[in-house]
C-alpha cells in the first residue's frame, strides 16, 4: 500500500490527473477501475477521479508494490544503491555550480551561462532543468518521491548560446504564476548585447516574424506574408559605441523565437558572434582574437509587475544578472582602441 499526502504542489488538480502522473504507464481505464473497486481511495472513501484535491487530502493505493513500480515505469534497484535510487541517469550527470540570483519557496532566478540548454532538445541531453533538479535535491528543497508528482521547470527559455536570467518554478503555484505573467507580457525583460556598427539614440521596432522550422531560422518583414507570421515588437536604447561596435539595452516586448537576434540583424546591426544571423567576417575576427563563440546576448534584467496572491511579495521587484567577462574583454578593448586612434 502507498499513501500520498497532498501538499501545496499537488493541490488544485483533479485526482485522476495526479494519478496519471504518479502511475504514468497505467491506462486510464485501469485507474478508474481501481477507484471503482476502492483499491484507490481519497480520504478513506470511494473516489470518481474528478475531485479537486486540497492540501492535507490523503490518497491511498491498495496495490502491490510490483504493480506500482511497473506503472511508474521504473526498475527496482538494490537497497545498497541508495544514491542511484535518488536520481535518473540524466540527473547523475547533472552537477553544475549554478549562479543563483534569487531563491524563495516558489521560484528560483538563475544566471544561465552561454552554452547551456534551457530544456532538453534530445532525451540524452542534460539541461538547466536537470542541473536545477539536482541542486534542489541536494539542498533538500525537493525529494525524489515528490518528483513523481511535480517537477521543477523553467518558465522562460533562452537560446543555448544566450546567457542570463531564467525564471524557474520550485512549486506548482510558482510555476503557474510566473508562466501566466510571462504569457501576458507583464514581466518586463531587458537584454544587453553588442552589435555591429555605430548606433545612436533609441528606437521602437515593429514587424512580423516568419519561422522556418526545417532550418530553425526566422525572417523579419514589415508586413505579414503568411497567416502564420507573428507580430513582434523590440525596443532598444544605446548605452555606448566604440570602434564600430555598439552596446545596447534591449526591451523584449514580444518573446518570439530568435526575435532580438533576427530583428537587429534585419536593420543592419547583427549581434556580435551570432553564427546564424551575424556578420561572418566580423565573427571570424573576434573568434580568432578573443576566442568568441556564440552571440553576445545576455538576459540582463527582470522587472516584476504589481501583483497579489501567494507571490505578491515580488511586486515591483527588479533583479539583474551581471554580464559575462567576455563582454568587458571585447567591449573595453574596443573602447581602448578607439581612444588610441583619437
Amino acid at each position: 500500500m502507498r499513501e500520498i499526502k497532498i501538499t501545496e504542489n499537488e493541490s488544485g488538480q483533479r485526482l485522476d490527473k495526479l494519478l496519471g502522473k504518479y502511475l504514468r504507464e497505467a491506462p486510464a481505464s485501469f485507474l478508474y477501475k481501481m477507484m471503482r473497486k476502492k483499491n484507490i481511495t481519497l480520504n478513506g472513501k470511494k473516489a470518481q477521479g474528478k475531485e479537486l484535491l486540497c492540501v492535507g487530502d490523503e490518497v491511498k493505493l491498495f496495490l502491490s508494490e510490483d504493480t506500482i513500480v511497473k506503472f511508474q515505469g521504473v526498475q527496482p534497484q538494490p537497497v545498497k544503491s541508495s544514491t542511484k535510487m535518488r536520481k535518473t541517469a540524466a540527473l547523475e550527470r547533472a552537477h553544475c555550480q549554478l549562479k543563483i540570483i534569487y531563491e524563495d519557496q516558489h521560484i528560483v532566478l538563475i544566471n544561465k551561462p552561454a552554452g547551456m540548454l534551457s530544456q532538453k532538445a534530445k532525451p540524452q541531453d542534460v539541461s538547466l532543468v536537470e542541473y536545477l533538479t539536482v541542486y534542489l535535491l541536494e539542498n533538500g528543497s525537493i525529494t525524489q518521491d515528490a518528483l513523481q508528482l511535480f517537477h521543477p521547470a523553467v518558465c522562460n527559455r533562452l537560446d543555448r548560446n544566450t546567457s542570463g536570467l531564467v525564471i524557474a518554478g520550485k512549486s506548482l503555484i510558482g510555476l503557474q504564476t510566473m508562466s501566466r505573467l510571462l504569457k501576458e507580457r507583464l514581466v518586463r525583460k531587458y537584454y544587453r548585447c553588442i552589435v555591429k556598427g555605430t548606433m545612436t539614440g533609441e528606437q521602437h521596432l515593429k514587424g512580423y516574424l516568419t519561422k522556418d522550422t526545417a532550418s530553425n531560422r526566422v525572417t523579419i518583414s514589415q508586413t505579414p506574408r503568411t497567416e502564420e507570421d507573428k507580430p513582434i515588437e523590440t525596443q532598444y536604447r544605446v548605452i555606448s559605441s566604440a570602434q564600430g561596435l555598439t552596446m545596447l539595452e534591449v526591451h523584449l516586448i514580444t518573446g518570439r523565437s530568435h526575435q532580438i537576434r533576427a530583428h537587429l540583424a534585419s536593420i543592419g546591426h547583427p549581434i556580435l558572434g551570432d553564427a546564424k544571423y551575424g556578420d561572418e567576417t566580423l565573427n571570424r575576427f573576434y573568434r580568432k582574437k578573443y576566442n568568441l563563440y556564440g552571440q553576445l546576448l545576455h538576459a540582463f534584467r527582470l522587472e516584476f509587475p504589481e501583483m497579489d496572491g501567494a507571490l505578491g511579495y515580488l511586486s515591483g521587484q527588479v533583479f539583474s544578472a551581471e554580464l559575462p567577462a567576455i563582454y568587458d574583454i571585447v567591449y573595453l578593448e574596443s573602447r581602448k582602441m578607439n581612444q588610441e586612434e583619437k
